[in-house]
């Protein structure tokens, strides 16, 4: 993971609504790179306490080499949200910080499968210990199954259209690829728009399917929210409106 000059998203904003004080205890759901998680940490210096979560087994790796100036002072722990209730006492954490959607790293590295820029296995899980891929649900879901993914996950205009498509031509060529699904997505529903790619939305709806990101997060939302003392803060960046509806439903 070749990103260690990664600016994190919205930083500033981060820390201004968490507030890290010295001494207090947070959770970085989602520590990724760890550049929300360095950032807390420093702030909570000398005795405060982080712990570092990330499903993906990558990004533990990275930052158990990142973090090891802050040795004593953080946790981490390779698991999903669902799983923290069982790891972090309850009503235990001054603040936690949810970082939703695929990261940098995902991304830029083809052979995660992430990335229809870059070619790489029709893979797309966050988790690698996960066994269902991308590839699986190509090839194996019904078409109103593979219809609805698209719709409600990619909220795809033309998911209808695209759905048939797949369903015919994997009877000829398997889809084994992400180079060669999203030529047959450009192909099959041109995109007018050239600043956005015609698999866009069908990617982003195969990656919310395979790693039950909406699910995920609605668990997530009430298990991260129990991990709060009594005043805490739960923040939570969203990329776009399936999770942000989530989001807000939870905190009415």
């Amino acid at each position: 993971m070749p990103h260690s000059k990664h600016k994190p998203v919205l930083l500033n904003e981060v820390l201004r609504f968490l507030d890290p004080k010295p001494g207090f205890r947070y959770v970085d759901a989602t520590v990724g790179l760890g550049g929300h998680a360095v950032a807390i940490l420093k702030m909570i210096e000398p005795n405060g306490f982080l712990y570092g979560v990330d499903q993906d087994g990558d990004a533990i790796e990275w930052c158990r080499n990142r973090f090891s100036q802050y040795e004593n002072k953080f946790q981490l722990l390779h698991c999903r949200f669902a799983e923290l209730g069982e790891r972090i006492s309850p009503d235990s954490c001054d603040g936690v910080l949810m970082d939703l959607g695929v990261s940098s790293p995902q991304l830029d590295r083809g052979e995660r499968g992430f990335s229809f820029m870059r070619d790489g296995p029709l893979d797309m899980r966050m988790d690698q210990n996960r066994n269902l891929t991308a590839e699986d649900l190509i090839r194996d879901m019904r078409l109103d199954q593979l219809l609805t993914i698209l719709r409600q996950y990619g909220e795809e205009p033309k998911a209808l259209r695209l759905a048939r498509a797949i369903v015919k031509q994997r009877q000829i060529t398997p889809f084994t690829s992400t180079g060669q699904l999203a030529d047959f997505i450009s192909q099959t529903i041109p995109s007018r728009n050239r600043k956005i790619h015609a698999a866009t939305k069908a990617f982003q709806a195969l990656r919310i399917a395979v790693n039950e990101e909406l699910e995920t997060l609605e668990n997530g939302l009430k298990i991260c929210f129990g991990l709060l003392k009594k005043g805490g803060r739960l923040g939570v960046i969203t990329f776009h409106s399936l999770e942000a509806r989530i989001v807000k439903r939870f905190g009415v």
